[in-house]
């Protein structure tokens, strides 16, 4: 993956069409509003060796992250890696902005880090996407820079909550087509935006409001350019996070896979909803 800047046309994305939506642990786990089955798979892909990809999956702490290297070989491995462990434990806390306030401060640690680490190195970047989706009480938000992926699938539609930082993405927001559209398809994939790129790295932000069996999934661009979004909603249908998973790396390996493959996919159960059934098969 390469980078290259972005034209800074957007700030928080703000999604309107979503039904409900809105701009110590085991005592938060006695009082929590949501309970979380979740699970991930990660292959290098059909062509590379090395798998650049990171994921973290703690549903004890309502925390579930993507991460997608660049920098070559091990230095993108170190760069997903670092992002990733730079959130694990992130504290659980009932007021989300507490804790988006928290993730933000860790990512920037980890884009310092990153930055000094390409320094020391003598290289000239050290960089990762960023995909992140934190919960707390009714409500979670989704961080990302770069184009790594969050999807919600709710109510029998599949919604994507993030905003590709890319050339593409951006020639598309401008309505660029024709010739112009020529002109940019060589380096449409690029990212404008991600961790280790700039001294001080701009987070994207999305919160919305919990409902009762949401299911998200949170990829990297291997899997998302691969799979079309209507497989991926036909995928998340039966809500069983692993069968999940499975099917959707399975599919994009059945192409030219020449990127690293990432899924991580989540439910959510409300566990004061009047209308709740038996739960489902433990995934």
């Amino acid at each position: 993956m390469s980078i290259e800047p972005e034209d800074r046309d957007n700030g928080m994305l703000k999604i309107k069409d979503l039904p409900g939506s809105k701009s110590n642990i085991n005592d938060l786990q006695a009082t929590r509003s949501f309970g979380w089955t979740s699970a991930s798979r990660s292959h290098p892909g059909r062509v590379r060796e090395v798998n650049e990809d990171a994921c973290l999956v703690q549903p004890e702490h309502e925390l579930w992250a993507v991460a997608d290297g660049m920098g070559g070989h091990t230095l993108g491995e170190f760069a997903s890696s670092l992002a990733v462990q730079r959130l694990m434990g992130l504290p659980v806390a009932e007021d989300l902005a507490q804790r988006v306030k928290a993730a933000r401060g860790r990512l920037q640690a980890a884009n310092r880090d990153l930055r000094a680490e390409a320094v020391r190195r003598e290289t000239p970047l050290i960089g990762t996407t960023i995909a992140a989706l934190l919960a707390a009480g009714r409500r979670c938000a989704c961080l990302w820079a770069g184009d790594s992926r969050i999807y919600l699938y709710r109510a029998g539609r599949l919604r994507l909550l993030t905003r590709d930082h890319s050339h593409l993405e951006a020639a598309r927001s401008r309505h660029v087509g024709g010739l112009d559209d020529m002109l940019i398809r060589p380096r449409a994939n690029l990212v404008t935006r991600a961790l280790g790129c700039e001294d001080t790295v701009e987070l994207d932000q999305v919160t919305i409001e919990l409902l009762d069996d949401d299911i998200f999934l949170l990829c990297s661009d291997g899997l998302s350019n691969e799979v079309s979004e209507l497989s991926i909603e036909q995928a998340l249908m039966p809500g069983i996070c692993a069968r999940a998973c499975g099917t959707l790396v399975d599919m994009a390996l059945q192409r030219d896979a020449r990127d690293n493959i990432t899924a991580v996919v989540l439910r959510a159960e409300d566990l004061n909803s009047p209308d709740r059934t038996e739960p489902r098969a433990v995934s």
